[in-house]
């Protein structure tokens, strides 16, 4: 229940990771605005719910308290702008498994590296201060965007789930699952900071 201690920040050169609290939510409501972020997303099944949005993120804050979640904002370390959300779900201290899901952020910061500095921290604290020995990332099978980024950090395909899942309006996903294990991270490591040119 307490394998990742709370508070947990996690600070790279452009954004830091922390917690999120319900102080967050009206700026990630406005954020959410753009229909863009929720091509592939649950969110969109009905034009873009934001109560359902604002629901999931008070769900995963609370369920922090017992350790299946743990959701951080995403903030611009130079102005403290909140520019998006991630988190570790699918927490599983006996086996040191978990998942990085959840993500997203304002299309304004797409293609900008930052998402890769995010990953970056996340795997860091998995690898070095959790000493996970797997971590899982998925993404819908048709969301080529999301999909490159994953594979470009180095995680590797398991394959593709059909109808993993099922959303509240009755509509599927079929998901690619991709992983990485300890013994994969310093390479992993490497070529994240080959990618963010990091000495």
């Amino acid at each position: 229940m307490d394998w990742i201690k709370h508070p947990t920040e996690l600070i790279g050169q452009r954004v830091k990771l922390t917690p999120l609290g319900t102080s967050h939510l009206d700026q990630l409501t406005l954020l959410a605005q753009e229909k863009s972020i929720w091509e592939f997303n649950p969110f969109d099944t009905d034009g873009g719910n934001i109560e359902k949005l604002l629901n999931d993120l008070k769900q995963s804050i609370e369920k922090r308290k017992t350790g299946e979640h743990y959701p951080f904002a995403i903030v611009l370390s130079d102005n403290n702008k909140i520019i998006g959300t991630t988190r570790y779900w699918q927490i599983n201290q006996e086996h040191r498994s978990l998942e990085i899901g959840g993500t997203w952020m304002h299309p304004d910061y797409w293609g900008t590296g930052l998402n890769t500095e995010c990953k970056y921290l996340l795997l860091t604290h998995c690898f070095q201060i959790l000493k996970t020995v797997r971590v899982q990332i998925k993404a819908s099978e048709k969301n080529i965007r999301s999909r490159k980024a994953i594979e470009k950090i180095g995680a590797k395909l398991e394959g593709i789930f059909r109808k993993d899942k099922i959303y509240t309006d009755g509509t599927t996903r079929t998901a690619a699952y991709y992983s990485i294990i300890d013994d994969e991270w310093y390479a992993v490591k490497a070529n994240l900071k080959q990618l963010l040119n990091l000495s």
